[in-house]
């Protein structure tokens, strides 16, 4: 339910940012109150299950940049979708917790383009912990 797009679609040349499509799988998941957020039932299922997200346009330029030609069953299986804004994910049980700065940083997180994820660093910078690294300096100061 974690795997990130160039897993699934065989790209051999991964790195850490591999992780950080994980970590937001996990987030939309507790945000979004929807666990696991990508329930695909193999690796063609999941992908399918990540574009009706994220959109074919975005996968489709994806994989035009690293040169990818999908399996013709797996394109056949993917089909054609519209990205989904995230706020079809937000309600009423959940919008304490999709907070705009959740979406924001979930949205950087889940990204096709594996260059185009944030580092652990810049994760870490993000305004979504600023209430915990603020909190941290105000303990740190007494």
């Amino acid at each position: 339910y974690f795997k990130g797009p160039e897993l699934l679609v065989d790209l051999q040349d991964y790195d850490y940012s591999l992780d950080l499509w994980s970590l937001g799988c996990m987030f939309a998941g507790m945000i979004f109150r929807k666990e696991p957020f990508f329930y695909g039932h193999d690796n063609y299922d999941q992908l399918v299950k990540i574009a009706k997200v994220l959109g074919t346009d975005e996968l489709n330029a994806y994989l035009n940049k690293y040169h990818i030609e999908l399996d013709p069953h797996l394109a056949a299986l993917v089909g054609r979708h519209s990205r989904k804004p995230w706020s079809k994910f937000i309600t009423v049980e959940n919008q304490h917790l999709a907070v705009p700065e959740a979406v924001d940083f979930l949205d950087k997180l889940l990204r096709y383009d594996h260059q185009e994820r944030p580092t652990a660093k810049e994760a870490m910078a993000h305004p979504y912990f600023f209430p915990i690294r603020n909190a941290e300096s105000s303990r740190s100061r007494s």
